[in-house]
């Protein structure tokens, strides 16, 4: 049967045919929206970003620097602590580029001043307690005050997320008012300072998290951001890797565990990225932006920290295995090192996964059962190859393990 021709009356259309043209109307512009929406959620890292992450390559290798003189554990807290601050400042940027990135001549900017912040930091990271420690709070300051500019920025544009980046930009200013003042008070009173303004500081995203207007994160840019600064740290086990191949000049023993640092680096990796970080993924994906998961990505963001520390000491205790690989045993120091980095890696990692997962179960056994498994390997004293080496078959083994899991659906990632 030929379809009905369309009535039209001396006014226009018929009311059943506007209603139709509305309808197909609607249905369009849905259409329209639907790229945009697809759009967003594929959001990805800027070249700016890249750019701004190479600065932390440096301070990073800093930070390694500064624990390669002194493994004991006064050197360990004190490297742990100069980590924190660089991690956090590397935290807030993302924080706040993973809301408010214009890409405009005015976010490039303070990007770039914030970049100066960071190479200064980098530079003083190993001599933090001397006098090039000026500088390193001056960098800081520069990325606190580059962060209370965007907000402002901000404040004044969007009006209605006011309530929702009052603790970023309050937090932010007095951790560079602490910060300065510190320069005028003599250690240990300045580092006493720069703890107490990183820790308002961080108080942030908690407290944002609760606002009820809040700006939303960005689910998909946020682990994608997160993953590169941890390639970004497992690239200093490379790099440990290289260096130690060059101090070792290439001995029989040297080569041994420089191909086994470079298999246990490998094993972090895909550790990471297809089993713990995969999996916290999934969970901030699906659920991190409702505001019943609202701890969600707070969690999410504050677990890293452990992660940074944790994968810049195991770069330091592979670059003296490797440069020691000839010798008969490693110092008490390098182990310490290597342990706890690894060690802490595992648990981390094993929080990440078990509580953004809540599947327990497949977390005591991997990563679980790797760290007391690491930590017997340390109280060993033997040659750095072996050592190294029995580290290296642990890690590939709880990939292996962790494999399995994931097929037979005990645990259940995205990918990163």
């Amino acid at each position: 049967m030929p379809a009905e021709p369309e009535t039209e009356t001396a006014d226009g259309p018929s009311p059943e045919d506007r209603a139709r043209l509305e309808r197909e109307d609607r249905e369009e512009r849905e259409l329209v929206r639907e790229p945009d929406v697809n759009q967003e959620s594929n959001r990805s890292a800027t070249r700016l970003e890249l750019f701004f992450d190479l600065a932390f390559v440096l301070f990073v290798a800093g930070c390694a620097d500064l624990l390669a003189k002194n493994e004991t554990l006064a050197g360990g807290a004190q490297f742990a602590a100069v980590v924190a601050v660089g991690w956090w400042a590397w935290a807030s940027t993302t924080l706040y580029a993973n809301r408010f990135d214009t890409d405009d001549a005015i976010f490039r900017l303070l990007t770039l001043i914030g970049m100066g912040g960071v190479i200064a930091m980098a530079a003083a990271a190993d001599q933090v307690t001397g006098p090039a420690g000026t500088w390193f709070a001056l960098g800081y300051v520069v990325l606190r005050l580059v962060l209370v500019a965007g907000y402002l920025r901000v404040w004044r544009t969007l009006p209605e997320t006011r309530k929702g980046i009052r603790p970023y930009l309050y937090g932010h200013a007095a951790g560079a008012g602490l910060w300065l003042v510190s320069l005028m008070v003599a250690a240990p009173g300045r580092y006493v300072l720069w703890a107490v303004g990183v820790l308002i500081d961080l108080l942030g995203p908690t407290i944002s998290a609760r606002k009820p207007d809040s700006p939303p994160l960005h689910m998909e840019h946020l682990p994608e951001r997160f993953g590169l600064f941890v390639i970004l740290l497992l690239g200093e086990s490379v790099a440990a890797t290289v260096h130690g191949l060059h101090d070792g000049k290439w001995g029989g023993g040297v080569t041994v565990t420089a191909a086994a640092a470079f298999l246990l680096s490998a094993a972090l990796w895909w550790s990471y990225f297809d089993l713990s970080g995969g999996a916290a993924k999934r969970r901030l994906v699906q659920e991190g932006g409702e505001r019943t998961h609202q701890g969600v990505h707070d969690f999410y963001v504050y677990a890293h920290l452990p992660v940074a520390i944790s994968l810049a000491a195991v770069a330091v205790g592979l670059e003296h295995a490797i440069a020691h690989g000839s010798d008969s045993h490693l110092s008490a120091g390098t182990r310490g090192v290597l342990g706890a980095g690894l060690a802490g890696y595992l648990i981390s990692a094993a929080l990440i996964q078990g509580v953004l997962s809540h599947r327990y179960h497949a977390v005591l056994v991997w990563p679980g059962l790797g760290i007391p498994a690491v930590a017997v390997i340390m109280m060993l004293d033997l040659a750095p190859p072996i050592l190294v080496g029995l580290c290296a078959a642990v890690l590939v083994a709880g990939v292996v393990t962790g494999v399995r899991q994931h097929r037979h659906g005990e645990i259940k990632v995205a990918k990163v």
